[in-house]
Parts: C-alpha cells; structure tokens; sequence
C-alpha cells in the first residue's frame, strides 16, 4: 500500500472528521471512501459520453439504412 500525504483546506478536514465521528471510521478509510466514490463515478460518467459519442455516429447510419428500406418499401415491384 502507498502512502500519500495530501495538503487540504482545514474546512474541508472538519467536516471529514465530523463525518468520521458519525461513521465511527478512521480518517484514512473516509478518504479512501470518497477517492473510490469519485472514481466510480468519473468511470459512470465516461462511460455514459462513450455511449453517447456512439448512439451519435450510429444514428446517422441508421438514418441511412431506414431510408434505404423506405426506398425498398415504396418501390412499384416490392
């Protein structure tokens, strides 16, 4: 395990000891906490803009194909 030495406003650690004392968690394991709740949902979020970014330019191909079968379906010999 790493250790990391992190320089924060002392508002902030406050309020993170008043949110330990509730817990009833060491200090190490809130921060711990709060990185994996952040990186969690960074992930969620890059996931969900990826998905995005592909409905986009699967959209405009599918456009495509339906007008291809709009095509197919109001030919005269279909």
């Amino acid at each position: 395990m790493i250790t990391a030495s992190l320089r924060l406003p002392e508002s902030l650690i406050k309020e993170a000891d008043k949110r330990v004392q509730e817990l009833q968690i060491p200090r190490a394991e809130y921060i711990r906490r709060a990185i994996v709740a952040l990186n969690t949902q960074v992930r969620a979020e890059q996931r969900r803009q990826r998905m995005m970014e592909v409905s986009r330019r699967v959209r405009g191909e599918s456009m495509h194909v339906n007008a291809e079968f709009d095509a197919i379906e109001d030919a005269p010999d279909a």
